[in-house]
């Protein structure tokens, strides 16, 4: 059977789902295809120098020297497999196909046999034998020509792309996790290479790109394809590492099978110690880490850096939530950035997907507010795309994507562009998951015009705003006002006396009681007596603590009682009553005391230009702006009230919302009345239909 064109070999290497089907579930077929179609690759990739490698690799058996180096020379390729078997030659023996199949994996060099194996592979031939069908798969994979004649490597990674793509489709789940939607990807690499002249003009320039959490690779491999589109001349070095060891294989075969370096895409994570590119900078960061994933699992080596290398290492500007790693990947990227170097060249720009959480997440002070902190006053952020939702395809929350870099152009520096993308979509026709969205290629060119131009052009669109990075800071105050307090029991608060701590504590015998019956009954009688004695107080009111102490105790002890410390303070406690036209209670020296339920916090804005000043000048520029605030905001309304300073802190949020809110008045009522009306008429027509 002659397959010729991509959309013909992409059906026949599809056809074989067909017979997959009853044995496997749909979610397995690309656990099947997928280290098959990688396998008929390799193979038909060292076919023409299949015999030389062959033959050279038995000359040298018993041979102490770099046989790796010396293979892949003569194989022609990073890879080889010194194995004389081939599919062809497998199917010559129909009874052994498994067995041989294996044989033949296993002569492949370290990192083909390894990709292989990580697909679980020699499990999925076992299942294949056992179910009959093992001859059947080998034999439609024998007859399909994928060498690089007649499928360049280009080619191959679009039909690779092309099942990964259908198999995502399939299983709504994996799609989620390593999947995200192509149009995202050229929004992010579009506004990455905005800014490159020279990758997208010279003649032969080389660029790096990274991707900390690269999934099935889909970042890097669009990435390339763009910078080809925009340059054919241009070339784009790919970096990745991944925790899932599946699809760590497919990324990495995606590699080997486009004739690119697989050793650049490390299993493990990058998270932890396990960095696979520990020390190494790129020009380029992309990413599209999980959503909303607990990190508690590996917390421990992340907590270590942190406290011993501090800002050496990669989280000396605080952690998360253990609820939510998104910063982890963000902090990681950056510890990726190159310098700038003197003369202005260097440098690097990052894109990373975020869900709405690490724009807000956190108080001040937190571990979210302080990276925030950290990126503003470092003046890394660049802008943030709000994109629609229902993009990707195990979640229909808003996403959004954030631009840093630490090249910033004159014009970008300490500003901030937020960019409102989530309109700019068409409706699907058919829905993936929660996918039911996407953005155009007309669409992307818009957003991408209106983000490059937002300086440029400021108003221009309503869509676009650029703030001073001071917009997203405020210190958080500490509001006072003075206790005032009258003391007086009432009914209600002598009732509940009996459900409180401290008085059940009373009914606990001390441990060197003897007979704890006893002690239990007496107490018990005498917190009746202290429960008559209070009810007698009902109603008499004191106006300081000192005279309802003196009372109490006065009470007490005309009735015999020996009430314990922990029950008066709580006795004295209940009597308290806010009062607001009791006198103000002070301390000793005179100061008015805080009255803890009149507590309150505010944010008050920074102004621009807090951020380049020195921390020296920060304070007093803190303490004035509060002072200004306390006079203008609060004693209009509370004329007592104070600022305590030592409880300030600064942070930090990015409200996207609530820069684009646009309020829309509520319909007339008299509209309302009338729509009401006509429904009531519609409802007692039907009934009346019903009647007859």
């Amino acid at each position: 059977m002659q397959v010729t064109g991509f959309g013909d070999k992409v059906a026949f290497i599809w056809s074989v789902a067909d017979i997959l089907r009853g044995d496997f579930k749909a979610h397995e077929f690309g656990q099947v295809i997928l280290p098959f179609t990688v396998l008929r690759r390799l193979e038909c990739a060292l076919k023409p120098t299949k015999a030389d490698v062959v033959a050279r690799a038995e000359g040298l058996v018993g041979k102490v020297i770099n046989v790796d180096k010396i293979l892949q020379s003569t194989a022609g390729h990073n890879f080889y497999n010194i194995s004389p078997l081939t599919l062809t030659k497998i199917l010559g023996d129909d009874k052994n196909v498994a067995q041989n199949l294996k044989t033949y994996i296993a002569g492949f060099s370290t990192g083909a046999a390894e990709v292989l194996e990580r697909y679980g592979f020699s499990d999925k031939i076992d299942r294949l034998d056992k179910a009959g069908l093992i001859y059947q798969v080998t034999a439609k994979f024998a007859e399909l020509d994928l060498s690089e004649q007649a499928v360049p490597n280009d080619a191959m990674g679009y039909i690779f792309e092309e099942l990964l793509r259908r198999f995502s489709e399939m299983s709504n789940e994996t799609a989620g996790e390593h999947f995200t939607p192509r149009e995202v990807i050229r929004l992010m690499v579009n506004i990455l290479f905005a800014e490159d002249d020279k990758a997208l003009t010279g003649q032969k320039p080389v660029r790096t790109l990274y991707d900390p959490a690269c999934g099935t690779g889909g970042m890097l491999t669009e990435a390339q394809t763009h910078l080809k589109a925009l340059n054919p001349n241009a070339v784009l070095e790919v970096y990745g590492q991944e925790l899932n060891s599946e699809t760590w294989a497919i990324a990495r075969s995606d590699l080997m099978i486009k004739g690119q370096d697989p050793s650049r895409i490390i299993l493990g994570n990058s998270l932890t110690h396990e960095d696979g590119h520990f020390g190494e900078h790129f020009d380029y960061l992309l990413a599209n880490p999980p959503f909303g994933v607990d990190w508690k699992k590996y917390a421990a080596p992340i907590q270590a850096e942190r406290d011993s290398l501090g800002f050496e290492g990669r989280y000396g500007a605080g952690l998360p939530r253990v609820s939510d790693g998104s910063f982890l990947f963000l902090m990681h990227m950056l510890s990726k950035m190159k310098p700038v170097k003197a003369d202005g060249s260097g440098g690097t720009r990052l894109a990373i997907v975020f869900s709405g959480s690490p724009l807000f997440a956190g108080a001040a002070g937190g571990g979210e507010s302080e990276i925030r902190r950290w990126i503003l006053e470092n003046d890394w952020l660049e802008g943030i795309v709000a994109l629609p939702d229902q993009m990707f395809y195990n979640t229909g929350i808003s996403t959004y994507l954030w631009i840093l870099s630490n090249r910033k152009g004159i014009e970008r520096r300490g500003q901030v562009v937020l960019l409102d993308a989530r309109e700019s979509f068409e409706k699907m026709r058919k829905s993936l998951g929660n996918k039911r969205k996407f953005t155009t290629e007309p669409q992307i060119g818009e957003l991408t015009r209106l983000y490059a131009d937002a300086l440029a052009s400021p108003g221009a669109d309503k869509r676009v705003k650029v703030f001073d990075r001071e917009a997203f800071g405020y210190q958080r105050v500490t509001v006072e006002r003075p206790l005032r307090r009258r003391w007086e029991l009432s009914a209600e608060a002598v009732g509940g006396l009996a459900h409180e701590k401290a008085w059940l504590a009373w009914l606990v015998p001390p441990k060197a009681t003897d007979d704890a019956l006893a002690f239990v009954e007496e107490v018990e009688q005498s917190q009746d007596r202290l429960l008559g004695v209070l009810r007698a107080m009902v109603g008499i009111s004191e106006a300081t603590e000192a005279a309802f102490t003196k009372r109490l105790k006065a009470a007490a002890t005309d009735n015999n009682l020996d009430v314990p410390a922990k029950v008066l303070k709580l006795i004295i406690g209940t009597a308290a009553v806010p009062d607001a036209e009791a006198p103000v209670l002070t301390d000793r020296k005179g100061n008015p005391l805080p009255d803890p339920d009149l507590r309150d916090a505010e944010n008050v804005p920074l102004t621009s230009g807090f951020l380049d000043l020195s921390e020296n000048k920060r304070d007093s520029v803190l303490a004035s702006e509060a002072a200004d605030y306390l006079k203008a905001e609060i004693h209009p309304y509370a004329d007592d009230a104070w600022l305590d300073l030592t409880k300030t802190k600064l942070g930090f949020e990015i409200p996207f919302t609530r820069h684009f809110y646009e309020y829309v008045p509520p319909r007339p009522v008299a509209e309302i009345d009338a729509e009401l009306a006509e429904t009531e008429r519609q409802i007692q027509e039907l009934l009346g239909g019903l009647a007859r």
